[in-house]
């Protein structure tokens, strides 16, 4: 008998308390939104978990009207200390129903529960504190003597990091004095709407947030309002340069996070079996569904074999199956598009001639799964080298030396992460100097902190969220 089979421990369902319908939230109460209505649905059964009402072109502007009258005659004119009483609030209420956010996103996402237990609701808790703390601390913050806030901020998230990139936008929007209009991703709509009911709860006044459910159409509308000041995107970079081009010369402020194809770099004098940990968790975290995920692995020559037997080793013991089972490792991709397209991107890589390795990992019998795979062999010019899976799929390549360790993760249009390993600080200072990348983890990998800014630049986007410096993208200054 294998010693490391584990019992099943599910978490329960019935405590994400998923309602039969939700509705937009708008100007401090939740409307009938005018638009078509959508099913969302449990990746890991492919059930409808419920119906969702999406806004029409009207809603998006009685959205937009409510926010601009909330900043300029509620939310703007208050202090900074008071803006903050209320984000402290939001921030302990969701502190305090943690367990039922982590529960209701792992249904509507696919997501391990331990992950969105122990990653997603802390994480998001941690940012709202955070920003509550700078709310009457702006003037102090290094940003110029007089911030104001820009006015009505209108953000898109992606349906990876359903709650944390809500708050992500909501946190430092409003902290620094502006209100919002959020547009939850297609797929994920359910965490943002429980957040508005949280933000309600704390009695957040009317119109400083509002979320707007719906398809791409509504998320178009948000961005291209010409009453909203602000446009802060998280998603795909080709969305994000279509967003560039249409807020081009309008004077309107705009960050954008995109995509990635991060490099983690491991080098010959690497702490081994701490490396493998952090490549294993730097691309199976969240299926793969991450930004900075390091999805090519870039190990010297000289201990790839031995590296990639313990790899392989490791992966082996991940378990793949039920998301809400405490045991489960990598849950299920989010919908049925996203599958495909995991699907088509490996068929590439046998097609150009990688080399896949598959884990053995039995896979349910329902729900959209896929198992952690690995292409060795891999050339810089293939596609599994070259585009974003954003999937549980691997790429290895070798290198000889530091220098072209470095230009082999730099070969890429993206520039959002990277990872390196080794036992040198000299060599980990000198390459982190060197590979063209908005945050660079050493010696570890997706550690994400709300003092710390996070952010790429080339197809990667551009600007900042977290830290001090993640403020200015709100404010006049």
């Amino acid at each position: 008998m294998d010693p490391w089979t584990y019992a099943p421990a599910p978490e329960s369902a019935s405590l994400a308390e998923v309602a039969p319908s939700y509705r937009p939230f708008i100007d401090g109460a939740f409307v009938d939104g005018g638009g078509e209505p959508l099913k969302t649905v449990n990746p890991a059964t492919e059930e409808v978990l419920a119906e969702v009402g999406t806004a029409s072109p009207q809603d998006v502007d009685r959205a937009v009207a409510a926010a601009r009258r909330a900043h300029e005659k509620t939310w703007g004119p208050m202090s900074g200390a008071e803006r903050a009483k209320y984000l402290f609030r939001i921030a302990r209420i969701l502190a305090d129903r943690s367990r039922e956010l982590a529960v209701l996103e792992t249904l509507d996402n696919g997501k391990p529960i331990r992950e969105s237990r122990d990653v997603d609701v802390p994480t998001a808790a941690a940012h709202l504190f955070h920003h509550a703390g700078w709310a009457d601390k702006l003037a102090f913050a290094g940003l110029g003597p007089d911030p104001r806030p820009l006015g009505v901020v209108g953000a898109v998230i992606p349906w990876n990091f359903p709650l944390l990139m809500a708050v992500w936008k909501i946190a430092p929007a409003l902290a620094t004095g502006n209100t919002i209009v959020l547009k939850p991703a297609e797929t994920t709509p359910l965490t943002a709407l429980v957040l508005a009911e949280i933000a309600a709860e704390a009695g957040l006044p009317a119109g400083v947030l509002n979320v707007l459910p719906g398809a791409g159409d509504v998320g178009s509308a948000v961005v291209g309002h010409s009453d909203v000041d602000k446009v802060a995107f998280t998603g795909s970079t080709d969305v994000g340069k279509e967003i560039g081009r249409r807020l081009a010369g309008t004077g309107r402020r705009l960050t954008l996070e995109l995509g990635g194809k991060a490099a983690n770099i491991v080098y010959d004098d690497a702490p081994l079996d701490q490396a493998v940990e952090g490549v294993v968790d730097g691309i199976f975290f969240n299926q793969g569904h991450v930004c900075c995920a390091g999805s090519r692995l870039l190990v010297q020559e000289s201990i790839a074999e031995e590296f990639g037997e313990l790899l392989r080793a490791r992966i082996e013991t991940l378990r793949v199956g039920d998301p809400l089972d405490k045991n489960t490792d990598v849950g299920a991709i989010n919908s049925r598009v996203q599958l495909d397209r995991i699907v088509d991107m490996a068929a590439a890589g046998d097609a150009e001639g990688a080399v896949r390795w598959t884990s053995s990992c039995p896979l349910p019998e329902r729900g959209l799964f896929f198992p952690p795979t690995v292409f060795t062999g891999v050339e810089q010019s293939m596609r599994v080298a070259r585009e974003e899976i954003f999937g549980p799929v691997l790429s290895v390549l070798t290198f000889r030396t530091p220098t072209e360790a470095v230009a082999k993760a730099n070969n890429t249009p993206y520039g959002l992460s990277a990872g390196i390993w080794t036992d040198k600080g000299s060599k980990a200072l000198w390459t982190a100097q060197r590979v063209r990348a908005g945050v660079v983890w050493i010696n570890t990998f997706n550690r994400f902190d709300p003092t710390a800014p996070f952010g790429g630049y080339r197809e990667s986007g551009f600007g900042r969220e977290g830290g001090r410096i993640g403020l200015d993208a709100y404010l006049h200054v």
